[in-house]
């Protein structure tokens, strides 16, 4: 995971951030480091390293623990976040993704109670971002802001404009490919 910038006035760094969260859903879930590394498809020492903030995970190996955990991204990734959160465009906690030219922001982790998160996706044309299912019942809901978004479940995606706006079930397989260079979105996960 290579991350930049961060909501303001939170303390840490994103490598903390994510190891103290995965340490937390890990223990709150009763899940030793061997059991949670085999349900996740990753190596224990992987896991040993996320946990102690020395790893740098790609976002598949991320979802993939949050998957295994039944648990939102945000739950792995969301920094502490000051009262007031603003960020600004080019900044905030950004993932890119191992096999795509793909980056992730995210905007906004669900609070208790609510169950959404909100990113911005950036893209170049070349490989797409798959991205393997999610927990079951995630619905995700895209807005094209610039360029050209090929996107939606691997059998049924849609070729996306600016200010075109798609949901599709998450809980299966889909993919997000730019067709243009510089193509940004908007995605709104609803986790139930």
């Amino acid at each position: 995971m290579t991350t930049t910038g961060g909501a303001g006035g939170a303390s840490g760094t994103p490598r903390e951030w994510v190891a103290g969260a995965l340490r937390r859903e890990r223990v709150r879930a009763g899940l030793s480091l061997s059991e949670l590394a085999k349900r996740a498809g990753i190596a224990k020492s992987t896991l040993s390293q996320l946990e102690a903030a020395t790893g740098n995970p790609g976002i598949e190996t991320v979802w993939a623990l949050a998957v295994a955990l039944g648990v939102p991204f945000s739950a792995l990734t969301e920094s502490p976040a000051p009262a007031v959160t603003v960020i600004r465009a080019g900044e905030g906690p950004t993932m890119y993704a191992e096999r795509a030219s793909y980056a992730g922001t995210l905007l906004s982790a669900c609070p208790a109670g609510v169950r959404r998160d909100i990113y911005h996706g950036a893209m170049e044309p070349g490989a797409a971002r798959e991205s393997d299912a999610h927990n079951p019942g995630t619905v995700e809901h895209l807005v094209v802001s610039t360029g050209r978004l090929l996107a939606g479940p691997r059998d049924e995606t849609v070729e996306l404009l600016p200010g075109d706006y798609m949901s599709y079930r998450g809980d299966v397989p889909h993919l997000y490919e730019a067709l243009v260079p510089g193509t940004t979105f908007v995605l709104v996960m609803q986790h139930v």
